[in-house]
């Protein structure tokens, strides 16, 4: 798949320097680069501006209800294990609408890839709190500053057994592109948190917040402690937010002990012996 073929007609909505477009190219570049193509691969998203991302990429999608994104992924993958199949969520999508999906997907260990565009809002219905909005952020549903604590993403997913967790920064499109690869390479649930900026309604995390801010994690860094990776997604402020894969380990995927999926059979034959 050329780049070329994977363009649609429908021309880009998104706010000129948002964060879904580099999310976008590092997509369509990972998809080039591994022949993810429509014989091969399926993407499903939820609701919200990250959603738009299926009629930018011509390959076979399905865009589900709010929050429902995972439940529709994992039952095409169970139908079809041999597919790639990609996530498109929000913070507000996976973790609000659908927080519960997310938990049994990650603790059933779903050979998915999951691309969080974490922009800390809803930024689709103008720029209220999400799961993932800061404390005492003031957004237009908490003028006086948000009451609530954010859930962390990377401690969640960890914690609820996804099996490869990683972020990165929605503008560094060559190492998001390939930590996209990495993670559909990886037999289990990957996760993947993309900090990326919505220009028009969170005016604290920029473009310019995340690329002063953040840091890679260097090549000692054991990414199968599970323990480590726990207290990294802890560190979120000033001139220290990690970036990278945080953890990363091979287990069973729900898929791969299915038994009828084991054995599963030739399906031409079957078809025959109704003919």
């Amino acid at each position: 798949m050329t780049l070329q073929e994977l363009t649609t007609p429908c021309a880009q909505t998104w706010c000129l320097g948002c964060g879904n477009l580099p999310i976008w190219a590092a997509f369509k570049n990972a998809a080039s680069q591994e022949n993810w193509n429509n014989t091969n691969t399926a993407l499903v998203a939820g609701i919200g501006c990250h959603g738009h991302m299926l009629n930018f990429v011509k390959l076979t999608s399905l865009e589900g209800l709010h929050g429902r994104a995972l439940p529709v992924a994992c039952g095409i993958k169970m139908v079809n294990p041999k597919l790639n199949v990609f996530v498109f969520t929000g913070d507000g999508d996976c973790f609000g609408e659908g927080g519960n999906h997310f938990l049994h997907t990650a603790r059933r260990n779903h050979n998915l890839t999951v691309l969080l565009h974490n922009n800390g809002l809803y930024a689709l219905t103008t720029g209220q709190t999400s799961p993932l909005t800061p404390h005492g952020v003031k957004t237009k549903s908490t003028p006086q500053g948000n009451p609530d604590e954010p859930i962390n993403p990377l401690a969640l997913a960890i914690t609820a057994g996804a099996t490869f967790v990683a972020r990165v920064y929605a503008g560094d499109i060559p190492k998001l592109t390939q930590v996209i690869i990495e993670a559909n390479k990886h037999q289990g649930f990957s996760f993947i948190d993309i900090l990326q900026p919505c220009i028009t309604f969170n005016k604290h995390f920029t473009h310019q917040f995340f690329q002063e801010n953040t840091y890679q994690l260097n090549d000692s860094y054991d990414s199968t402690n599970k323990f480590l990776a726990y207290e990294k997604a802890h560190e979120f402020g000033l001139k220290q937010i990690p970036l990278g894969i945080f953890y990363r380990v091979n287990k069973p995927s729900h898929e791969s002990q299915i038994p009828q999926q084991v054995s599963r059979s030739n399906l031409s034959n079957l078809f025959k012996s109704y003919t």
